[in-house]
């Protein structure tokens, strides 16, 4: 599985380059129609350009599945998941947390994740069964089991009626539980990476698209972590909502947000 991996990584830096020279420049900034709050800009559509044109140079017959452009299914059992630029709001504000996200599915099963954070210079790896690395050394959850030592990380979807409402009020009970902290990025791709490489304990979010989450799905498992939906289900290529830990408050953040 190395040849995927080798162009991914190669993807995931050159769409990092064209992250770089657009940010914090005077960018003109388009919205998604019938989503005020969700923003596009001339970063995200070149950057998911160029990774989907260079992996197609290598496999022509994959399926693509990418947060700006549609593509034509075809026959193969394997599909790229990508977002070309994972927290675009903060990049359109020069805020410096973004990300690239690239994932592989063989048969709806993820088995590569890349995210590459170009200002940072971090890219976070995983092969299933093969352990989860960040710049090349390997990496693991933390081994807090008490949610007083714990840091969590959210997020908020564009949605602002019910679903940020729930999420205000989920935040208000972990920190009656204690909790050591709590932290939001915009970004939900790093924020699963934090979890994994033990920056933080836990993540959970409301609604997340399969590029939002496929590749760092995959980073946690593969670091020892936890990734379900809110019924503590396998996570699925589709929408869902997303609770990701070390794997020993898996249950604590299950019966918290239910």
């Amino acid at each position: 599985m190395t040849q995927y991996l080798d162009i991914a990584i190669e993807a995931a830096k050159a769409a990092g380059r064209i992250h770089l020279k657009y940010f914090d420049t005077d960018l003109k900034i388009k919205t998604k129609q019938g989503e005020s709050h969700n923003r596009v800009t001339i970063a995200d559509t070149e950057s998911e350009k160029k990774i989907v044109s260079m992996i197609k140079k290598h496999f022509p017959g994959h399926n693509f599945l990418g947060e700006e452009n549609k593509y034509e299914k075809t026959d193969s059992e394997f599909t790229w998941i990508i977002d070309p630029l994972d927290g675009t709001n903060n990049y359109s504000h020069s805020f410096p947390i973004f990300c690239v996200s690239i994932a592989l599915a063989k048969k709806g099963e993820i088995i590569l994740g890349i995210v590459y954070d170009p200002l940072r210079n971090e890219l976070f790896t995983a092969e299933k069964g093969k352990g989860a690395y960040l710049n090349n050394k390997r990496i693991k959850v933390t081994d807090n089991t008490d949610l007083k030592e714990c840091i969590l990380i959210t997020g908020f979807y564009y949605d602002r009626g019910e679903r940020l409402i729930r999420t205000l009020e989920d935040i208000r009970t972990f920190f009656s539980k204690l909790i050591l902290g709590m932290r939001r990025t915009g970004s939900a791709a790093l924020d699963l990476c934090y979890v994994a490489s033990g920056r933080v304990d836990g993540f959970w979010e409301f609604l997340l698209n399969p590029w939002d989450f496929a590749a760092g799905k995959l980073i946690i498992e593969e670091a020892g972590g936890k990734a379900t939906d809110k019924g503590g289900n396998k996570l699925l290529i589709k929408p869902s909502y997303v609770v990701a830990s070390n794997g020993r408050i898996h249950d604590k953040m299950l019966e918290i947000l239910k």
